[in-house]
């Protein structure tokens, strides 16, 4: 009776855990599974090291997270995965349970074979820390869900066998080559080993794997295999589980996180307590919607914005540094996953308004960096910069967090830092000692000796890299000013205006530049990728790139109303591309690419037009057109959570243009009501007024604002800003 008893109070707590996840009950993880939206689709939690999910056989581009909704077979289930991105890697400690004995000594075509199995969606759960799939080959049941830093799969096998295998695989990976891995048997019960690889980046993940019964063989040829198949005898329904730590540091240290994070609890309590941790994430910002669609979109898309960056150090505090060094025990949580150039735009920046406690450890994470490696973090995965894409994305985040005041960490030396990652890398001390580290100049030394990078030197795509460093300049010019370093402020401000000198009033465009000054002979309007002028974008999309002088802008092009009418054609050209265009272009209204993130914050410059209504119009037309409910709900790769961190802050009718300092431009927010905390006794709410989805006026706090923008210090006092909405 007593059993019984426990059983129905487990059973009513885990029921009322459910109800009440009622921002849970709105993410759908397949949004973005289809298409380009390269989602990773599995269990995790937020901001967690571990992505426990399905790897599919590689198809290519639309496989980067090792996942697509198409793919109808599965060849195991890996421990990390990138989400949203336009470069494939990971895919680290794969394991896939069968019946019988898989071909680990013949090639990787039968080993496949051996090991793959077909599954349906009909019979596949997804849910926020939870995934579970019916392979159809054997009929077995795999269940998983996550801690940070651990993983626990159910494997349920239906029929009984002396020969149930659980595969462990470390040789698969996602778009990666295997280049040293180990496998020692601790004992009947435990495996540790790592698995290192070269891929986008060269990375290293130590694992530890503990069943839950001994294993009755295993087949495994040598300390330094690839493979190994851990033989156990089952009965009809027999539940075989493994848990599963990673560490980015050593074998000891996998053990220790498994010890601390699963200690004493079973799958029932992991589960749920992943389904909490969501929960309460998801509820930093409480949201309600005219319909169920855009809730679940919303949220969805706040789900996503979680994943990112993630942490990358064991309970211990030790992470493996840029330099390629343990580092021991720090005194903040270690990240990794930095998608900057991405998540400057949009992610970062609402986190300062909705996730100010992780503020403080992710700006000493880009100083350790810094320190170690010699320049803030550019795309940082797993202890290595794979310098994607262009600028110095790290630069405008960490003086966004200066600006907004956020505790903890050292203002002057973070300045220093940034200057360290701008300057001119022949003139810089700090930078000259990290040159052995071969850490690339990547057109600094022209970009000040000339003003901007000229396309006769040693780089490609220069008005892109021109405008990034343009705008990151800037963002050291604010810091400058703002800690009373008059002379660096001026420097950097100067620098920040090049993008004058490559704009090309004849065609009102900017374009590259030679030594001599001279604009390309050539058009220069090809949007082939890595081989024009321009990062995945044309002179439609990049002529709008100086978000951080937008009224400087205007100017040059005219005056308001020839700048207005310069914006107007930019959603009414065509959207034709050349064949052979970069696919991440996306999402086109015109030649508004919604697809990729320096198109994001275009829209926004008719505030400055003084033409809001025309911002609010094309805003509706992308909550209707570029986000769906569905698997193909994402128009352009999530890249990390910046696609969905734009909806997020347009749902809440804001979005910061300016790189760093806390300007908020002002749209029609399509939440009905949006509150999140901003200290712990204050609240800042923004809600609508009446029917429509265009502002007829503002007012902060019951005071009509006549203005289209609003300040981080005007929403951290809190308060209620209503938009009156009209129809026309």
């Amino acid at each position: 009776m007593k059993k019984v008893f426990l059983a129905l109070t487990a059973l009513v707590f885990f029921a009322s855990q459910y109800a009440f996840a009622q921002y849970v009950k709105s993410v759908d993880p397949r949004i973005g599974s289809d298409d380009h939206g390269h989602v990773f689709v599995g269990a995790n939690v937020p901001w967690g090291m571990v992505n426990v999910g399905p790897v599919q056989p590689y198809h290519g581009w639309d496989w980067c997270s090792g996942y697509h909704a198409s793919g109808d077979s599965i060849i195991g289930f890996s421990h990390t995965h990138l989400s949203g991105t336009g470069c494939s890697d990971l895919g680290d400690i794969t394991l896939m349970p069968m019946y019988g004995y898989a071909r680990t000594n013949g090639t990787r075509e039968e080993f496949i074979e051996d090991i793959a199995s077909r599954y349906s969606h009909a019979n596949e759960v997804v849910e926020p820390g939870y995934y579970s799939v019916r392979l159809e080959k054997t009929g077995i049941t795999a269940e998983m869900t996550a801690t940070d830093r651990t993983a626990l799969h159910k494997f349920t096998f239906p029929k009984g066998n002396r020969s149930a295998n659980i595969v462990l695989d470390l040789e698969g990976g996602i778009g990666d080559r295997v280049t040293e891995t180990r496998i020692w048997p601790q004992d009947m019960f435990t495996l540790v080993g790592y698995r290192a690889s070269r891929g986008w980046t060269n990375h290293v993940v130590y694992y530890a794997i503990r069943f839950d019964r001994p294993f009755k063989e295993l087949k495994l040829e040598d300390v330094n295999s690839h493979y190994c198949q851990a033989i156990f005898e089952v009965e009809p329904g027999t539940v075989v589980q493994a848990q599963v730590a990673l560490s980015p540091v050593s074998e000891m240290g996998a053990l220790i996180n498994l010890q601390v994070e699963q200690y004493q609890k079973d799958f029932s309590q992991i589960k749920a307590e992943a389904t909490e941790r969501w929960e309460s994430e998801l509820g930093r910002i409480r949201a309600t919607f005219d319909n169920p669609k855009d809730s679940t979109i919303f949220y969805t898309s706040l789900y996503h914005v979680l994943f990112a960056p993630q942490v990358w150090n064991d309970v211990t505090g030790d992470y493996m540094g840029a330099n390629g060094m343990a580092q021991r025990s720090a005194d903040f949580q270690n990240y990794t996953t930095w998608s900057l150039w991405d998540t400057y735009r949009s992610l970062h920046p609402l986190a300062t308004l909705t996730m100010q406690d992780k503020l403080t450890d992710w700006a000493k994470t880009m100083m350790a960096m810094c320190k170690e490696h010699g320049e803030l973090p550019v795309w940082h995965l797993h202890s290595t910069d794979t310098y994607c894409m262009v600028g110095e994305p790290g630069v405008p985040v960490l003086a966004d967090m200066i600006l907004k005041g956020v505790p903890g960490f050292d203002y002057e030396l973070a300045f220093q830092y940034m200057k360290q990652s701008m300057d001119d890398p022949e003139t810089t001390p700090e930078r000259r000692r990290f040159q052995y580290r071969g850490i690339p100049d990547r057109g600094k030394k022209d970009l000040w000796k000339y003003g901007y990078i000229p396309f006769d030197g040693a780089e490609n795509e220069t008005v892109s890299k021109n405008l990034e460093y343009y705008l990151a300049a800037w963002s050291v010019a604010k810091v400058a000013g703002h800690l009373g370093h008059k002379e660096d402020s001026v420097r950097f401000y100067n620098l920040s205006q090049g993008y004058k000198k490559i704009f090309d009033e004849r065609v009102l465009c900017f374009r590259a530049k030679d030594k001599a000054g001279n604009f390309r002979t050539l058009d220069g309007f090809s949007p082939n990728h890595h081989t024009s002028d321009y990062t995945e974008g044309t002179p439609w999309q990049y002529l709008w790139l100086v978000p951080h002088d937008v009224n400087g802008l205007i100017e040059m092009l005219g005056g308001k109303e020839k700048a207005e009418a310069r914006l107007d054609s930019l959603f009414l050209a065509s959207s034709q591309l050349n064949a052979d265009a970069n696919p991440d272009i996306s999402g086109l209204i015109g030649q508004y690419a919604h697809g990729n993130e320096p198109s994001h914050h275009t829209i926004y410059i008719y505030n400055y037009l003084g033409k809001p209504e025309k911002a609010q119009k094309r805003i509706n037309e992308v909550f209707e057109t570029m986000y769906t409910d569905k698997p193909d709900g994402v128009c352009g790769n999530e890249d990390v959570g910046q696609m969905s961190a734009w909806y997020v802050m347009a749902a809440m009718g804001l979005y910061q243009v300016e790189p760093c300092g806390g300007v908020y431009q002002l749209s029609a927010p399509l939440a009905r009501e949006v509150s999140f905390n901003v200290a712990a006794d204050k609240t800042f709410t923004i809600r609508t007024k009446g029917k429509g989805r265009l502002v007829r006026s503002w007012k902060l706090n019951g005071k009509r604002l006549n203005r289209t923008w609003i300040t981080h210090e005007e929403i951290m006092a809190g308060g209620v800003l209503e938009a009156e909405l009209k129809k026309k």
